[in-house]
């Protein structure tokens, strides 16, 4: 049924009744509302409530067009991560009255495509197929569109349709100040044709015709703006586009409060565009800064297995030396104010592995260096992006095998196994979403990486002593995570992950060379060398043109480490060089340029001056003063984060509540706001549900597999696995979720399996209506199979989104 849709609306035909408006390019048009069983409101007055969330979901609809304008402009990877953040957004909209659960309850069938479309527009963008990508953001506008004519009638409805319709010239506006010219013409192009077939459009120059020929006219000098190059007259007449929309439907809508409710969700929709345009340019200074910190996680491993090897005073000293630099590095007071809790634990991780790095306790040190490397992941989280965490999870692996290759050559072929399996794990457990990213990327390079250089290559190498296959399969892994990073981001991020890399190297060599391999140490560093005059993924070209002095002075240190390794002390010289990495990590990265943290904050600004001077202004301040300070003191607050490249995502979800809060004051149900006055954020009802005997928290260290749980699907959706193995079905996304067998297939003589411990599929599904059985966030359920043949599995309250799954148990 879905592609059947969805190769019709490619042929234009009409398929929703009621519908005012297509959304994204597709063909719009008209029809009796009722048909395809969408009633609207009809005489009676919508609720409050209704209106504010019938004006919630112009977000989404703003959203995936987003994604849309980001496939034009060429960053898949940008629209890829809109569409998924949509989709957690909306996840998480739970309550009486949150997006999510209005959705559903107003139709079931709109529910379900809605999620469906928003769905397959990340797997569209992913794949880099942008006419696919117009296909999926117009269902996913025509379905909220036809739900808020149901929900709250036609004159409202269209009255959305048009503030829709001023965000998308916004977005293009957006666009053109980071340099994506051609995307904007094509989306203020679209926007016109859109509002020429809309029926909003007749409404619109009957009720008020000067907004009406505003509107107009600007988005036509928008395009011709884009087109032409001329920058200060796209953003005026974007501007003027918002403004013209955001009037004109006061005049539309059937009461003040529903323009007004719609308005602020416009003007979040612009606080989303600026947030896309400051993720459009170089690396900031955030990444830098998490950059940094990967390299503490390389030395930490560093520290416990000097420790193991009995060099307990060289590795005390590692520990605190890196607690020294870390006090006075740039990176200390990025991860304080990014994320707390990981910074206080870091600086209590690091005391802790110096003092069993100083007792000689390498047990302990194993655990103090996981906990340290632990917390410094979750600051990384913190201060990158997905796609940058996922390449600084690369740079960290390819340091974590380099050490397992020493260990090889010292000839402890079971630790390095052990490290190597490890890091395989790590993988499975998809941390900093390296694993998704990397299969996004390139199944061919997942494949090599995962199965060819590592489960069936290095690991089998390591553990049976197997010289050339070492080197085989290194080399591989190692070749397949640097075309990783070079495929999924730019040559100043890739750099910056190098330089790091590099630094890691470094001291390596200098831990060799106190063990007495002198030799060794020395092939590491010249190692190193080759790499980086090979290119290093762009990074020695990036440094050279940024700074040639560094750059030398950088070549210079790392020679240094060698000739020192020479006399059995290199520490010295790799913390030498460790400050000439460190130091070219942060110039590639300022260098690199193309920040439009300034311009983003303009787009903001142009949205808080908007709302200074419009009609819901005044509303606001009427319907709730605390709710209307709290609009612009967030508002507020997104711009200076803008402007300062720092905790951009926080200050946007403040916002993103602030508004929503907003919405319903305006609407005239401040109470029924899915979200309270802290700001805390939406929905609530994890807190009571359960999970089970069979529900843990975190992920298993002894799993032999991993499922993750996204927000409607399995991944992987089928899975082979060997008899005792043991799965961890892991929440990684969206509402709660449970795993539940089919009863009638799964294998004969297999006892019944479901998170929560059901005995039965009846059982299961009955306990999930009482909130038993629930997969929570940093949660998972934890099953062993013992019975051989194949296993179905479902989600129950996503089964209709077609959240199902197979385990082959042989």
């Amino acid at each position: 049924m879905a592609t059947n849709r969805r190769d019709l609306l490619k042929a234009g035909s009409a398929l929703f009744a009621g519908v005012s408006l297509a959304g994204c390019g597709g063909k719009l048009e008209s029809a009796a509302p009722g048909a395809s069983g969408d009633q609207s409101a009809g005489g009676d007055a919508p609720k409050a409530a209704e209106l504010a969330v019938a004006a919630e979901w112009n977000v989404y609809r703003a959203l995936a067009a987003d994604a849309l304008a980001l496939g034009l402009a060429g960053e898949f990877d940008a629209a890829a991560g809109v569409a998924a953040d949509a989709f957690e957004k909306f996840e998480g909209a739970t309550g009486e009255w949150g997006a999510h659960e209005v959705l559903e309850t107003t139709s079931e069938k709109r529910y379900s495509e809605f999620e469906e479309a928003l769905g397959q527009l990340r797997e569209r963008a992913t794949g880099e197929n942008v006419e696919e990508m117009r296909v999926e953001a117009d269902l996913v506008s025509k379905h909220l569109s036809a739900a808020q004519t149901k929900l709250v009638g036609e004159e409202n409805a269209r009255a959305l349709d048009l503030q829709f319709l001023g965000t998308r010239l916004a977005t293009a506006s957006a666009l053109y100040a980071a340099g994506k010219g051609d995307a904007a013409a094509t989306i203020a192009g679209d926007t016109y044709e859109q509002f020429e077939q809309a029926a909003v459009h007749e409404d619109l120059e009957t009720a008020d015709a000067e907004s009406y020929e505003g509107f107009e006219s600007a988005v036509e000098a928008v395009e011709k703006a884009a087109t032409a190059g001329t920058g200060g007259t796209v953003r005026n007449e974007a501007n003027a586009a918002f403004d013209a929309a955001a009037t004109g439907s006061y005049a539309v809508a059937a009461s003040e409060s529903a323009a007004g409710a719609g308005h602020l969700a416009a003007i979040q929709a612009r606080g989303y565009d600026a947030s896309m345009l400051a993720s459009l340019g170089g690396p900031s200074t955030e990444f830098a800064h998490a950059a940094a910190l990967n390299v503490y996680r390389a030395r930490a491993y560093d520290v416990a297995w000097l420790t193991a090897r009995g060099q307990s005073e060289y590795a005390k000293t590692a520990a605190e030396d890196i607690f020294a630099h870390f006090e006075g590095a740039e990176a200390h007071e990025a991860l304080e104010e990014a994320d707390h809790e990981a910074y206080e634990g870091f600086e209590t991780g690091l005391e802790d592995l110096a003092s069993a790095a100083g007792e000689g306790d390498a047990e302990a040190a194993a655990s103090a260096a996981d906990a340290v490397e632990k917390h410094l992941r979750a600051g990384i989280s913190a201060l990158a992006t997905g796609t940058e965490a996922a390449v600084l999870q690369a740079a960290f692996f390819r340091a974590r095998f380099g050490d397992a290759r020493e260990l090889y050559a010292l000839g402890d072929g079971k630790a390095a196994a052990s490290v190597a399996q490890g890091l395989f794990q790590r993988f499975e457990r998809d941390e900093l979403g390296f694993h998704e990213r990397l299969e996004s990327a390139s199944e061919d390079l997942y494949q090599s990486f995962e199965h060819e250089h590592l489960q069936e290559g290095l690991i089998p190498a390591f553990e049976n002593g197997n010289d050339d296959g070492v080197e085989t399969h290194f080399a591989g892994v190692d070749d397949a995570l640097l075309q990783f990073a070079t495929k999924v981001a730019s040559e100043a991020r890739v750099g910056a992950a190098e330089s790091g890399l590099l630094s890691a190297r470094g001291f390596d060599a200098a831990a060799l060379a106190a063990l007495g391999e002198s030799k060794r140490a020395r092939s590491v560093v010249q190692s190193a060398f080759q790499h980086f005059e090979e290119g290093a993924g762009g990074f020695h070209e990036a440094l050279e043109h940024a700074d040639h002095t560094l750059y030398e002075s950088f070549e210079g240190a790392l020679e240094s480490v060698g000739s020192a390794a020479k006399d059995g002390d290199a520490y010295s010289s790799a913390t030498t060089f460790n400050e000439k990495a460190l130091t070219a990590l942060y110039t590639v990265v300022s260098n690199a340029g193309g920040d439009f943290g300034e311009a983003a904050a303009s787009v903001a600004q142009d949205a808080f001056a908007a709302f200074e001077e419009a009609e819901v202004h005044e509303l606001l301040e009427k319907a709730d003063r605390d709710a209307y300070e709290s609009f612009e003191g967030k508002l507020e607050g997104l711009i200076e984060a803008l402007k300062q490249g720092s905790g951009v995502s926080g200050a946007l979800s403040a916002f993103a509540r602030a508004s929503l809060r907003a919405e319903f004051a305006v609407a005239g149900a401040p109470g029924k706001a899915p979200v309270g006055k802290s700001e805390s954020s939406e929905g609530g009802s994890e807190t009571q549900l359960s999970g089970g005997p069979n529900v843990v928290k975190g992920t298993p260290d002894d799993a032999d597999h991993v499922v993750k749980l996204k927000a409607v699907s399995f991944d992987p959706a089928e899975l082979t696995v060997s008899k005792g193995d043991k799965v961890a079905f892991v929440h990684a996304a969206g509402e709660p979720h449970s795993v539940t067998a089919y009863g009638d297939k799964i294998p004969d003589g297999a006892d019944y399996w479901a998170s929560g411990d059901f005995d039965s599929q009846e059982n299961a599904e009955t306990g999930w209506e009482n909130g038993k059985g629930a997969v929570q966030s940093g949660q998972s359920f934890v099953h062993t199979f013992e019975t051989t043949g194949t296993h179905e599995f479902y989600c129950v309250p996503h089964e209709a989104a077609g959240m199902t799954g197979k385990i082959v148990v042989e």
